[in-house]
Order: C-alpha cells, then structure tokens, then sequence
C-alpha cells in the first residue's frame, strides 16, 4: 500500500531516534510534556496559549516518543473545536489531531492512516477563507490540501503537476508566487513533495535546485535574501531530497545540533534561545534524514 507523505513524516521522526541515546531522548520527552498543559492534551504556542496547530504537533510527538496523552481528553479537546471556522492550516492541523488520536488507540500505522474518515467528505478548498499566502493553488497551500486528500483515505488530484507549473521558476525550483523570478525553499520543497507523490520520488532537475541551496555550514536559507538559515527550511529540504533518494551536499549533524537547546527542545536559528513543539518536530525530522 502507498505510504502518504504523513507517513513518510512520521517515520522520519521515528527514525530519529536511532540516532540519539536514552538521555537525549528523555531531555526531549521532558521538554516536551512541559509544553502542554498541565493534566490536560492541548499544547502551547510561542505565546504559551493553547493551540490546535502545536497540539497537532504536539500529538505526533507524543506518539513517536511514547508520551501517554489521556484519550478522554484527546476525545474532548477535538470535539471542542468549530471545524466549520478554521482555515486551512487548523482544518489540517484537526484532521492529524483525529488521525493520530486513532493511532494511539489501534497503533496499526497504515491502517490508522488510511482508514480514518473514508466515508466523509473532506471541506472543498474554496470554503477556507484563510490559506497560505492568500492563495489556495500555491505549492504550499496546495501541500496542505493535497496531503489532507491523502490523510482523509483519498487520492491527489491527478492536476498536482499542472496547477504547480505557474508557480516554477525558469532556473529550477519553485515560488508561492505566480511567475516570480525568485525560487523559495519551502516552495520548492512543497512543490517537490507533491511531484515526487505522484511520479514515484523520481529525480528531476529541480530536486538538484533544492539540494543546491543548502550552504556550507550544512543548513538551508528560506531564501537567497534570507540572513541565515534556519532549521525548519533545513528540515524540510532534507527530508524532501531524502525521499528522492539524494545526499545532501555537506554534513548536516553539526548545523542541526548548535541549534539544539540545553532544555531539550530546538531553536529556529542559532540567535534564538526558545523553542517549541513545532520546532523539536523540525529537529528531530533533520536528524531522522542523516
């Protein structure tokens, strides 16, 4: 059976672990329960409120690190939310809340994954007033959309490709915005994720666009005018060159752990001194691609 790309995700994040020794892995785990909140399953954002995009996060997390959530309160916490109000982002972020709240209950991966919510019908993508960038047919909107097609038991849009093709850049790589000059990381990436689902992760040229963008310290800029690089743009083009089945240029273990905090979590750039659920999944997918 196919393996979506929350799958392939996952299994990074539980590939990880090979790579680090039970006292690593009980700093993270420690860092991690702190970020919830207390005797409850919703976790905190950067402004330390209760969040539905760093629960789901959060979830993840704890499934992949056997961090026991009460499956009562997993039950409450989604049925609290007003589906019908979220944008896109939180659509999604709910869709991997049920997914995984599944999960921890069968703990059968493919069969979670592929089984939750067949008979439903998944909200069209022009009901969300909120989408990345304003527009719902930009390669990281459509990242979230089609990923949640797969996610819900369904199939991509066999017009990935072609929808994607407005948004390439002439020298390789791809923007959110249409016919933009600029190749953006997250974009490419997105964008390659998406290509690389349909066609079987077979090498294009703009799989070498992304892996040349990594720089010599081993991390990736979001961008040619970024400052620096930064974990999450790291993150994800290692993964996504991973899946393709291509080595990164340079070392990466050095660039992912100066940005490893003493408290156990991940910062986003090596000037920052706090981190998040979202950012300790961030690492953790870096070093589950060494």
């Amino acid at each position: 059976m196919k393996e979506t790309i929350s799958i392939r995700l996952l299994r990074t994040i539980q590939e990880a672990q090979k790579h680090l020794d039970e006292e690593a892995l009980k700093l993270i785990r420690e860092f991690v329960v702190k970020q919830r909140e207390t005797d409850g399953v919703a976790f905190f954002d950067k402004n330390g409120q209760p969040d539905l995009y760093y629960t789901a996060f959060g979830w993840l997390l704890s499934y992949a690190l056997n961090i026991p959530l009460d499956a009562k309160k997993r039950k409450a916490f989604i049925d609290g939310q007003e589906e019908d109000a979220l944008g896109l982002i939180h659509y999604a972020a709910l869709v991997r809340c049920r997914l995984l709240d599944m999960l921890m209950r069968k703990d059968i991966l493919q069969l979670a994954w592929n089984s939750l919510n067949r008979k439903q019908d998944i909200r069209p993508l022009s009901s969300f007033r909120e989408v990345p960038q304003h527009d719902p047919n930009s390669p990281y909107s459509q990242f979230i959309w089609q990923g949640l097609l797969e996610d819900m038991g369904g199939q991509m849009q066999v017009s990935v490709k072609e929808n994607l093709a407005i948004y390439h850049v002439n020298d390789g790589g791809y923007s959110n915005s249409v016919h933009s000059d600029m190749a953006y990381l997250n974009a490419t990436a997105a964008a390659l994720a998406l290509v690389g689902q349909a066609d079987g992760w077979k090498p294009n040229d703009d799989v070498e666009t992304l892996r040349s963008m990594q720089e010599s310290s081993g991390g990736f800029k979001a961008s040619a005018e970024a400052p620096m690089e930064d974990l999450l743009s790291t993150a994800t083009a290692l993964f996504v060159i991973k899946q393709f089945g291509v080595k990164p240029k340079y070392e990466v273990i050095d660039f992912i752990t100066s940005h490893w905090l003493q408290n156990g979590g991940f910062s986003a750039t090596i000037l920052d001194e706090t981190s998040d659920v979202e950012y300790v999944f961030y690492g953790l997918l870096a070093i589950g691609t060494i």
